[in-house]
């Protein structure tokens, strides 16, 4: 894939056909807090009240086509220096390289965005292989195992917790 195909832009609500198409894939959606998507409005309704209005999350594209996503959620209070990551990507551009790369282009937008924010975490779950071959390859360090954190579609797993800090990034 050549990387100068990939941006990250703000969502819009011309992306359902193409959120429908990756948000739609149980292999996408596998790890992520949401079920599939199942239809048009669907898409459009995630779109138009979840990530359009979150604080920062942008529609990964290839050629202005949406193929996935990259969110960054800032925490507030005593937490406000640290932001949440997370990502999906549809299955058809796996192991391309693409995420790093959105993950690489975001960092900087981010940290400058949200200047209290000196942590990024991301959260992943331990049988996720393939998500944590990508924030190590961007730099992120995986700091522990968190045992039975949270449920992920009815089960209880295990998390792996990885960061990143803005001083990596000077």
């Amino acid at each position: 894939m050549d990387h100068s195909r990939i941006s990250l832009r703000p969502f819009k609500a011309s992306d359902a056909d193409d959120f429908l198409k990756w948000g739609g894939d149980d292999r996408v959606t596998r790890y992520l807090r949401w079920n599939s998507i199942t239809s048009k409005e669907e898409a459009l309704a995630y779109i138009e009240k979840v990530a359009i209005p979150h604080p920062w999350r942008q529609s990964i594209c290839v050629d202005d086509c949406s193929i996935g996503y990259v969110s960054v959620k800032p925490e507030s209070g005593d937490y406000r220096c640290k932001a949440h990551v997370s990502y999906a990507l549809a299955a058809e551009y796996w192991g391309q390289g693409i995420v790093a790369e959105a993950l690489r282009r975001a960092i900087p937008i981010v940290f400058k965005k949200f200047p209290e924010v000196k942590r990024l975490e991301a959260l992943v779950e331990e049988e996720n292989k393939g998500s944590q071959r990508v924030l190590h390859k961007v730099g992120f360090v995986m700091e522990g195992v968190l045992r039975k954190y949270a449920f992920c579609k009815g089960d209880i797993k295990d998390f792996l917790i990885f960061s990143f800090l803005a001083t990596a990034h000077d």
